[in-house]
């Protein structure tokens, strides 16, 4: 079974945020004459999404008539509303997986209109506000936008038509990154040759009920949003994001076939975006008129298990090499089977990965057999063409540029294998539906100017197929590009005007000017000349403008003579309508050919300048002297104790000075203050003088004040004959202890201590440093007993806040921690959990103090010997 990935349009997820049109389009038959006037029955159709069952369609709504050629209104219809009905189904497919649910309303106003001939045919329209949100193809942040549905009805001579009709299943699928193919096909009653391509959604711009410009809710209650009428033609495009356009709204891997209107391709990520087919009516060779589908098309999440390859692989630039995998990204594939073949039916490549990676030796039609899930659920197979054929590069020259006149398009493709026999040329004219050709140099008048944006489709006789596009910019006259506009001459000088451009030049006066037919003619007037250029290119004509302005002298005046400070720069500024300038010396100027250089002195400099207006000069010349700036020295950087004081050391030849500081406390006025900051600072030295450089020299010390250091020792404890004690100080880099009674070592900042008689109270001092030498101390008691190592629990307590015997708690001997020190009541409610010794519970559970009564408590340790240590017992509690 083989599983064709359709389209899912028109806003059907129930979980959609609409506002709320998902598509429509307008068709009609020719239902006979009344006298001289064209009957028709006409159709409009408009869809909305399911999720907007509070919304209606508009009853009545407006159509619009107005003149195709000129936009005027001819008339405005009320229509009532003819039918609604909702469509809606889930697919069953078990190759799908996460099928959605497919729903929508359609509504449908049929009326009859009676028309009189028209040299120009008319345009039927239909506005509506608004278009669903969130539409992924179009300009983020644009708002919403409302959407104009349009037919046509053709000149006189073809006024009897039946237009096109799109016809098919709405109710299709289309899932996310998997290749599908949908046909837009229409039928003509009048059997006329139809030609497809997509083109420019419509917006409703100045449609007062918000669509266009991405306007407000709009509309009213009718939920469709035909308030008023129509506006008139023409009608403007959607605006689209990046990567997306009228002609492209699914993105490049995605196209139309002009001549069957099936779309195929791989389909984007999920998201809505507007698509618009048109089908172009041709009737012995003219196009009479074009009709319009507008949808909304809706890609969900879903998948396919399905084998599914684009139809053409083209190898026919410059790699031979193609590297290829199953565009259905389904869960439910399991297997793959891959097959190349030359044209002479022999198997060349085979695999079974996922992906298939081969490099063609030669040139040549190659097919492509892809089985995927065989002997499992769901198998399916396609196949596939691969054109290798290196060395196709369409491109295409031009010839003219000018509105409402013809442009030549050349084709310049080249191709090492075949020839080229197939060109599609759209020339990228908005504002016209004609603006297309088959031939292979063609010409096209362009009826606007602006940028276009022309595409070539080209194939050859080997099946290469390659599009570009190339943009063109229309203009209404050719440019002319000028060097100068204003310029000066002194007579009897030549001087060479200018030009730039394509085409025919004619300069004028012609008086005292020689080459008046080319580009760069030459005068010698005598007075001021204003010159005109006219250009003409292919009967696209422009006219720009020279003004010459002849002069006896040249003027020239430098500033007075100036100081300067030492180093710095000074921008030249003469007084003078020369031309060129010259100054001298150059070696310390930025560019000794301009009006205004730039110097950069360290020393006494006279400056002379040249100016020239062709054969006239004029010289002048100013001095500029230099002052050294004063010197400032703020002294060397400096590292200080947290709260003491720093002295600064400056030094200055200057006449006067200052300080200034980040610090609070500020910085006294002398060369040798005393500061005092209680953060790190920077403190600034300015020094100025009265020998003419008004700038003052600055210098930048900084005192680094270094953090307070917090000195530890350690926490009181005790030990027991015999047993290490780890101690541990922190706070600084260097450490001195005392006494050194037991002590490994006394300077470092962990020394091990072991006692060999009993000591009651032994305090030690730990006198502790930073990097500057900054010291502060701390101190720690230790008890050494003559026993095993214990943990002493009292056996009664009296909580009453006399500070004695408060806590019933466990005091460590020998003991390097305590893991866990818990207290119960007789029922075994515990009451306290600590770990700390010297700290216990303070006869209170939940807030409330206890009443006297006996408690269990139990404490588990380790020793400095790694050993463990359990006890348990009771004690009394007191009041």
């Amino acid at each position: 079974m083989r599983h064709i990935l359709l389209l899912i349009f028109l806003g059907a997820s129930l979980t959609l945020k609409a506002d709320h049109i998902t598509g429509g389009e307008m068709y009609y038959t020719f239902t006979g004459m009344s006298g001289n006037l064209y009957n028709y029955s006409v159709t409009l159709k408009q869809f909305r999404s399911c999720g907007t069952a509070n919304r209606q369609f508009a009853n009545p709504t407006y159509i619009g008539v107005f003149n195709r050629a000129t936009g005027a209104r001819i008339q405005d219809l009320q229509v009532t509303f003819t039918n609604e009905e909702q469509i809606s189904t889930t697919s069953n497919d078990p190759c799908i997986t996460r099928p959605p649910f497919i729903c929508y309303y359609v509504g449908t106003w049929v009326f009859n209109i009676s028309l009189p001939a028209s040299p120009d045919g008319y345009i039927l329209t239909s506005q509506v506000t608004n278009r669903v949100d969130g539409i992924n193809n179009l300009a983020f942040g644009y708002g919403r936008i409302g959407a104009t549905y349009t037919c046509e009805i053709p000149a006189t001579a073809f006024a009897n038509n039946h237009s096109a009709k799109f016809v098919g299943d709405d109710l299709v699928t289309i899932c996310a990154e998997n290749s599908f193919t949908y046909s837009f096909a229409a039928t003509d009653g009048d059997g006329d040759q139809l030609r497809y391509f997509f083109c420019e959604a419509y917006l409703t711009a100045g449609y007062s009920g918000g669509g266009g410009g991405g306007g407000g809710g709009g509309g009213g209650p009718v939920g469709g949003g035909n308030s008023q009428p129509p506006v008139p033609p023409p009608y403007y495009s959607v605006p689209y994001g990046d990567g997306y356009s009228g002609g492209s709204p699914l993105g490049n891997r995605v196209s139309i076939n002009p001549n069957t209107g099936l779309i195929t391709g791989i389909a984007p990520d999920v998201g809505i975006y507007v698509v618009t087919v048109c089908v172009q009516e041709i009737r012995n060779g003219v196009a009479i008129a074009t009709q319009r589908k507008d949808l909304q098309i809706n890609i969900t999440g879903c998948t396919v298990a399905s084998a599914s390859l684009l139809p053409e692989y083209m190898l026919c630039g410059n790699s031979q090499q193609l590297s290829i995998a199953n565009q259905s990204t389904s869960p439910l594939i399991v297997s793959w089977f891959w097959e190349f073949k030359n044209n002479a039916g022999a198997v060349v490549y085979n695999s079974t990965n996922n992906i298939a990676d081969y490099t063609f030796p030669v040139a040549g039609t190659y097919t492509i057999k892809l089985a995927t899930n065989r002997g499992f659920q769901c198998p399916d197979s396609t196949d596939a063409q691969v054109f290798v054929y290196p060395g196709f590069e369409p491109r295409f020259s031009t010839a003219g540029a000018c509105i409402n006149k013809p442009v030549l398009f050349t084709d310049q493709t080249t191709s090492r294998y075949g020839i080229p026999n197939f060109w599609d040329w759209d020339f990228g004219e908005p504002s016209a539906q004609t603006d297309f050709s088959n031939d292979r140099n063609p010409t096209y008048t362009y009826p606007s100017n602006g940028l276009k944006n022309i595409r070539l489709i080209v194939h050859n006789t080997v099946g290469c197929k390659d599009t570009i596009y190339n943009p063109m910019e229309i203009l209404d006259k050719p440019p002319i590009g000028l060097s100068f506009r204003d310029t000066l001459i002194c007579p009897p000088d030549l001087l060479q005007l200018q030009a730039t451009g394509t085409g025919v030049f004619t300069w004028s006066p012609t008086t005292n000017m020689t080459g008046a037919n080319t580009p760069i003619p030459r005068v010698n007037p005598t007075r001021d000349t204003k010159y005109y250029v006219d250009l003409d290119q292919d009967g696209c004509l422009n006219r720009d403008s020279v003004m010459v302005r002849a002069v006896d002298r040249v003027s020239l005046s430098l500033p007075a003579d100036t100081v300067i400070c030492q180093g710095d720069p000074i921008l030249l500024r003469p007084q003078s309508n020369g031309l060129r300038y010259i100054w001298t010396p150059a070696q310390n100027l930025n560019d000794a050919n301009i009006k205004n250089p730039l110097a950069t002195t360290t020393n006494n400099t006279i400056y002379s300048v040249t100016a020239t207006i062709s054969g006239c000069t004029a010289t002048d010349q100013m001095q500029v002297s230099t002052v050294p700036y004063p010197r400032a020295f703020a002294g060397a950087d400096t590292i200080i104790c947290f709260d003491t004081f720093a002295q600064l050391h400056a030094l200055t030849d200057g006449t006067f000075y200052t300080w200034q500081t980040t610090d609070a406390g500020g910085v006294p006025l002398s060369l040798d203050p005393t500061v005092r900051p209680k953060l790190t600072a920077a403190y600034v030295f300015s020094a100025f003088d009265t020998r003419g450089c008004p700038k003052p020299t600055k210098d930048t010390v900084v005192v680094t004040v270094l953090p307070k250091i917090n000195a530890f020792a350690g926490r009181d404890t005790a030990v027991v004959l015999g047993q290490p004690l780890q101690l541990n100080a922190s706070g600084g880099v260097q450490y001195t202890w005392s006494p050194a009674t037991g002590l490994s070592s006394t300077t470092i900042p962990n020394p091990l201590a072991l006692f060999n008689r009993p000591v009651t109270g032994l305090r030690y001092k730990v006198l502790v440093q930073d990097i500057a030498g900054c010291a502060d101390s701390a101190f720690m008691n230790v008890k050494v007993y003559n026993t095993m190592p214990q943990v002493f629990v009292p056996t009664a307590f009296t909580p009453n806040g006399d500070g004695v015997n408060d806590q019933l708690r466990p005091i460590a001997a020998g003991i390097r921690n305590i893991e866990y020190f818990m207290v119960y009541t007789r029922w075994g409610e515990l009451v306290y959990r600590g770990s700390q010794s010297g700290k216990g519970w303070d006869g209170r559970i939940n807030g409330r103090m206890q009443s006297s009564g006996v408690y269990v408590w139990q404490v588990k340790a380790v020793d400095y010997l790694g050993l463990d240590f359990f006890l348990t017992g009771t004690a009394t509690l007191l009041r």
